[in-house]
């Protein structure tokens, strides 16, 4: 008896926590939806803070990935694991035949920023990774939000198949890319993404486009003082190539965005350099326009090489398309945040938030729980980029960002790590789930807002041709 009366009470209490007017406006499979998300919040979080200790980097999350795959298998969902030739990679589904719904997930961290769950500066462990970006409440909110779905479907309130999709190495090799050229997207109607951030939107704003790739020098090894006469230093050519890349900056719109590290140089001064490498990144608003700048970055290379006399070789590694927005998917997400209402944050966690913004020299804002207006009219990119993209060229992809963070304190560092191993980043997460999880219900029991979305899809996609920078062969997949 205690198991019919349950989800009845779950349901009723978060009946309770809406605005009155939206709870009434909501359909009853968008309220169970919401409700299933609260029921297994608790689970949600503890997966969620797994994955934030494992702190795994790209293409080596193992844990996090057998984690998030083993509770999809828990709750029903059929899962094949490692596809697309990368181990940390799965996909779950539940149901049969059309629509087809995908609900994206990531859960790679990044290197060298472990910290611990506090409002100051303290690493868990020197030099290890952490979850700067939030990937840890990424991948439990969407599972979340494909197990709220789930459900309805098993209870027959929906028809159609939900499949979340374990997306590896967003941070770095770019995992998705793999997964469209292996072809798993292909059934797809519409797939579901967000993202941890320091607001609450229905996203219209595209992304960067970007190409990652590697130079590197070969020359000639000779004693740096008996006889550097018979040297010839791939170190100089890669001197000569950054000094002409930073020439170059002045000779480029301003939307591009050029960075680089120098992962080899030599190992000893007294030895002239027989190999150096560069890794570098090169971005713009356009995907077409990162191939232009490629192009030019390519004679450079020939240049530095020649006047070094060494040999130089540019190796594109990976890269990502700029986001296609949907304005008709992004309307389903506005009024699903509208309909969820604010995120509670405590007066604790805005107090929290300031010391972070104390901390990092960022006006004290604390936490933005409101969601932003729909922007019909968005601009330029403001920065950074992600192979959600390139799934957005593929299909219609719809995308929202979550509060899970201080507002203006730097993200990919300590104080978002901080904030999503804690109750901040546990209620973005729920907050995403159930938006995820209720625009889900809007497209499967609605053919007309289907249609919407794919009909915006089609036209953006017209006469294009996707060709993704992932180079032939399989994922670079760590051997260790």
């Amino acid at each position: 008896m205690m198991r019919s009366v349950l989800p009845v009470l779950v349901v009723a209490l978060f009946l309770l926590s809406l605005p009155a007017l939206a709870a009434s406006e909501a359909s009853p499979n968008k309220v169970a939806a919401a409700a299933s998300v609260d029921k297994h919040r608790a689970e949600l979080v503890d997966l969620s803070d797994q994955v934030w200790r494992y702190a795994e980097t790209a293409l080596r999350e193992t844990r996090s990935a057998k984690a998030l795959a083993d509770y999809a298998e828990k709750q029903g969902f059929r899962v094949e694991r490692g596809v697309a030739g990368m181990p940390t990679a799965f996909v779950a589904s539940y149901g049969e035949g059309k629509p087809v719904i995908a609900v994206l997930g990531e859960y790679d961290a990044l290197p060298g920023i472990s910290q611990k769950a506090q409002a100051t500066k303290e690493p868990a462990e020197a030099g290890a990774p952490g979850h700067g970006c939030g990937h840890n409440l990424f991948g439990a909110a969407s599972l979340g939000a494909a197990t709220a779905v789930k459900e309805l479907i098993a209870a027959g309130k929906l028809h159609g198949t939900i499949r979340f999709y374990g997306t590896p190495a967003e941070e770095s090799v770019g995992g998705k890319l793999y997964m469209i050229r292996e072809g798993l997207f292909k059934d797809v109607d519409v797939v579901l993404a967000w993202h941890p951030d320091a607001e609450t939107r229905a996203d219209t704003k595209s992304t960067q486009a970007m190409v990652d790739f590697v130079v590197d020098f070969r020359g000639r090894a000779a004693h740096a003082a008996f006889d550097p006469w018979n040297g010839r230093s791939a170190l100089d050519a890669a001197e000569l190539f950054t000094h002409g890349l930073n020439l170059m900056r002045e000779h480029v719109q301003p939307s591009v965005r050029m960075h680089y590290v120098i992962q080899d140089g030599g190992d000893v001064p007294n030895v002239v350099p027989e190999h150096a490498r560069i890794w570098a990144w090169v971005r713009d608003s356009k995907h077409a326009s990162v191939d232009v700048l490629l192009d030019r970055v390519r004679k450079i290379v020939q240049g530095a090489a020649l006047a070094a006399e060494v040999e130089g070789e540019l190796t594109v590694q990976s890269g990502d398309y700029e986001m296609l927005p949907n304005m008709a998917g992004a309307k389903l997400i506005q009024a699903n945040l509208e309909w969820l209402g604010p995120l509670p944050f405590t007066p604790q966690e805005q107090e929290f938030a300031k010391q972070l913004q104390r901390a990092t020299g960022v006006p004290e804002k604390g936490l933005d729980a409101e969601a932003k207006p729909l922007d019909e009219h968005p601009g330029p990119p403001d920065g950074g980029s992600t192979d959600v993209a390139d799934v957005s060229w593929n299909v219609p992809t719809l995308h929202l960002s979550v509060t899970t963070g201080a507002l203006g304190a730097p993200w990919h560092a300590w104080p978002e790590v901080a904030c999503a191993g804690m109750s901040i980043g546990h209620k973005g997460l729920t907050h995403a789930a159930k938006a995820l999880a209720a625009t889900a219900v809007d497209l499967f029991e609605s053919p007309a807002r289907r249609d919407a979305v794919q009909k915006e899809f089609a036209e953006k996609t017209k006469g294009q041709t996707y060709k993704g920078y992932i180079p032939a062969g399989p994922p670079p997949v760590p051997k260790d």
